[in-house]
């Protein structure tokens, strides 16, 4: 090869080596940085779902959770319904000569609570609904009394609070036997809300009465202490502490 020639290949080599490498174009840069832009938007956006996602979930669950709370208290405070009075306890009642469950007419304003030392007059004796003293019930302990009460407010105000009195006539010639007695008060002491008491005001021919809100079944002296056991338990059912009086929920032994 000639030197011409070697010097030709030289010149061109040197050329080939020194030529500077190609940069990206501004262009391509751009499309660069908008790709990672997306990608962190499309990140962010997931995130944001993910994170509205779990948001519901925990709200789904509190109110799932409430609800179910709420059920459940509603549930446990809400009081029974009035149940049917026994066939038994009819029966004895009937053979007793003791009157129906029978419903009072009661007074217009008959749960207005009104102010201690108010005067009240009942038309009915037995109250088994009317004004009444808002601050004082009597409460459901003791379940039994050797002598009258000597508050008919306090008393009325227990019926409000779905309380079953079982009144008996304690003196004179109606007054019930000492098994009678007996007997009543028992049924106080094995049922819920329910006490038993001498009355003094009680009707001529009546000995018993058995009082729940605006529910009210009396009976004659002639009642024997089974049957007073059978009609008072069987009233008792029926009554106490259930939603027929306007205060159920409001009862402390129930």
């Amino acid at each position: 090869m000639t030197n011409k020639n070697k010097k030709r290949k030289r010149r061109s080599s040197q050329a080939t080596a020194a030529a500077p490498t190609p940069r990206p174009s501004a262009g391509s840069n751009d499309a660069r940085r908008e790709r990672k832009e997306q990608a962190r938007e499309a990140r962010a956006a997931q995130r944001k779902r993910a994170e509205r996602s779990a948001f519901v979930r925990r709200a789904a669950v509190f109110g799932v959770v409430g609800v179910v709370g709420i059920g459940a208290f509603y549930w446990l405070n809400r009081a029974a319904s009035p149940r049917e009075v026994p066939s038994a306890a009819v029966a004895a009642a009937e053979a007793a000569g003791c009157t129906d469950v029978q419903q009072p007419v009661g007074d217009a304003q008959a749960g207005q609570h009104v102010a201690e030392g108010t005067p009240i007059t009942y038309a009915q004796k037995p109250a088994t609904s009317g004004e009444h003293y808002g601050g004082r019930v009597l409460p459901s302990s003791p379940e039994t009394y050797d002598q009258p009460i000597g508050s008919e407010p306090a008393s009325v105000h227990f019926l409000e609070h779905a309380g079953v009195m079982l009144y008996f006539r304690a003196d004179g010639d109606d007054a019930v036997s000492p098994e009678v007695v007996d007997a009543l008060k028992g049924v106080a002491t094995d049922r819920s809300m329910t006490i038993a008491a001498p009355y003094d005001g009680l009707p001529e021919g009546t000995s018993v009465a058995l009082a729940a809100w605006d529910q009210l079944q009396t009976c004659p002296g002639s009642i024997t202490a089974d049957q007073a056991t059978t009609v008072a338990d069987g009233f008792a059912e029926a009554f106490a502490c259930t939603s027929n009086a306007p205060e159920a929920n409001a009862a402390d032994d129930c």
